[in-house]
């Protein structure tokens, strides 16, 4: 593993252990409008692409669906309210991170979650290290675009050359792709070891303690 000066993470499945609440409020918006609910694990692969996505792959129909609107507002009117019911980081995130700004490197997110959410979310859990923090909103292109990876570097004055972009799904490799930037693909997230691999994975971590092996000398 080698030193960057610059580390952008995605959110969900990443730092955040976030499945638990996006599957209730997933289960909520079907309850209230009489559809099938999901499972955990149908809810682990509907995610990555946004919350407007993981409506749309939940619902029958998905954006044809006549309801489409209102299951998502109502989606995110609980999403707001239980965000952080059984959210949490994953084991060794806060020292990960902790030891990267120790060492002075900045640190950001880019997520393709709801932007109050990402931003309610990274100041609750990680206000005293995340420099940044973007989520999906009409203003930008989400993921894998480019487009939010390279605000972040701009709000950082952060070089891409020595920056490295850090996530769990396919979103992310393609992410880091198109932006021009390494990938470090984690394999406690929301993405199994051989599904990142078929997707182009290149450098994978078990533990978040592997990121900051080269501070640890």
């Amino acid at each position: 593993m080698k030193e960057f000066d610059t580390y952008i993470f995605d959110l969900d499945g990443t730092l955040l252990f976030t499945l638990g609440d996006l599957a209730a409020s997933t289960n909520y918006a079907m309850r209230a409008f009489n559809l099938p609910e999901h499972t955990i694990d149908e809810v682990r692969m509907m995610v990555g692409n946004g919350i407007k996505k993981l409506i749309e792959r939940a619902i029958p129909g998905g954006t044809e669906n006549g309801q489409y609107e209102e299951i998502y507002n109502t989606f995110i009117e609980h999403y707001l309210k239980h965000s952080e019911d059984t959210t949490k980081p994953y084991d060794g995130i806060m020292e990960m991170l902790a030891t990267l700004k120790e060492h002075g490197k900045k640190l950001a997110v880019v997520s393709n979650k709801y932007c109050k959410a990402t931003e309610e979310l990274c100041h609750h859990f990680f206000s005293d290290y995340i420099d940044v923090a973007i989520g999906e909103s009409d203003k930008i292109r989400k993921k894998p675009a480019p487009d939010t990876v390279n605000e972040a570097l701009r709000q950082l004055e952060a070089e891409r050359e020595t920056a490295v972009y850090i996530g769990d799904s396919e979103v992310d490799i393609q992410t880091a792709r198109n932006s021009g930037m390494p990938c470090i693909s984690v394999l406690w997230g929301f993405r199994d070891k051989d599904f990142l691999i078929k997707n182009g994975a290149q450098i994978m971590v078990e533990k978040p303690e592997e990121i900051i092996a080269p501070y640890r000398k």
